[in-house]
C-alpha cells in the first residue's frame, strides 16, 4: 500500500503520522456524490483503546 499521511492521532492505525491500516475505505459523508475532500470520510478509522 502507498504511504498515506494521517494526522488523526486518536486513530489506532496512526503510526508516527502515517496510516498503517491493512486497507483504507473512504466513503461519501452525506451525499451520493462528493466534489471536495470535506464531503468524504475515512471508514477505516478505529479509536485507540
Amino acid at each position: 500500500m502507498p504511504n498515506i499521511k494521517c494526522t488523526v492521532t486518536e486513530c489506532a492505525y496512526n503510526s508516527n503520522v502515517m496510516c498503517d491500516a491493512p486497507m483504507i475505505q473512504v466513503n461519501h459523508s452525506q451525499s451520493e456524490q462528493s466534489s471536495t475532500s470535506e464531503e468524504t470520510q475515512c471508514d477505516t478509522f478505529k479509536p485507540k483503546s
